[in-house]
């Protein structure tokens, strides 16, 4: 049993990595195709949810098009587990890069994502970004490089 959990996880890993490559890479075909075609995904630009996989690959397509070149995504602290065909995992993302407007931009943001194994292969079914925010003034709050 405990080979399958270990193999469960290493396949979970490689799915995340590709993640992470598709979106430095901005492929959004690549990155998409690692999707479920009922994706739930939260975000933290409005609004509240991207539901399917057309919304979805708009949202990635204006994050992608915030950047003049590639983005840098960067994980830590990885978490994953696994139980049979689902997994979920938590991260935190270093994401750098510079932006259309000409600023060197980095902010960490926060990830959960929940995978499904469907016909042998592991799908993200749901993911949810966001950003910390200082309660006292309600804005993003940016901690200091970790």
């Amino acid at each position: 049993m405990e080979d399958a959990m270990t193999s469960n996880d290493s396949e979970v890993r490689a799915l995340l990595e590709s993640r992470v490559d598709a979106s430095q890479e901005k492929d959004i075909d690549a990155l998409m195709s690692l999707y479920s075609s009922d994706i739930v995904y939260y975000d933290v630009v409005p609004p509240l949810q991207f539901i399917g996989t057309e919304e979805v690959r708009r949202n990635f397509v204006r994050w992608f098009d915030g950047y003049d070149g590639p983005i840098s995504l960067k994980t830590h602290d990885l978490t994953i587990a696994t139980s049979g065909d689902v997994a979920f995992a938590h991260m935190l993302h270093l994401d750098t890069g510079e932006r259309t407007n000409g600023l060197e931009s980095a902010i960490w943001a926060r990830s959960t994502v929940c995978c499904r194994r469907m016909s042998g292969k592991w799908l993200i079914t749901h993911e949810h970004i966001s950003l910390p925010i200082n309660p006292e003034n309600l804005q993003a709050w940016f901690p200091p490089d970790m």
